[in-house]
């Protein structure tokens, strides 16, 4: 049963590493900062929110799993 676990682990960790490259920039970086600050608070669009929330939903998946797994509770 552990072993299954850790195969889910290992494959919500490659999936939050493919969705987190697919998320578009967001800004010039720090130097974006002082120049338009205003601009980094624009809303997302609807493939974009679509995408973050699949983003945190993996992410909280991942985390749990780790916890799991660490704690030795399976």
């Amino acid at each position: 049963m552990s072993q299954i676990f850790t195969w889910i682990w290992i494959g919500t960790g490659i999936l939050l590493i493919l969705l987190v490259l697919l998320h578009s920039p967001k800004g010039d970086g720090m130097g974006g900062i002082a120049a338009s600050g205003s601009s980094m608070f624009t809303s997302a669009s609807s493939a974009e929110a679509s995408l973050n929330k699949l983003t945190w939903t993996i992410l909280i998946m991942f985390l749990s799993l780790a916890i799991i797994l660490s704690a030795g509770w399976i």
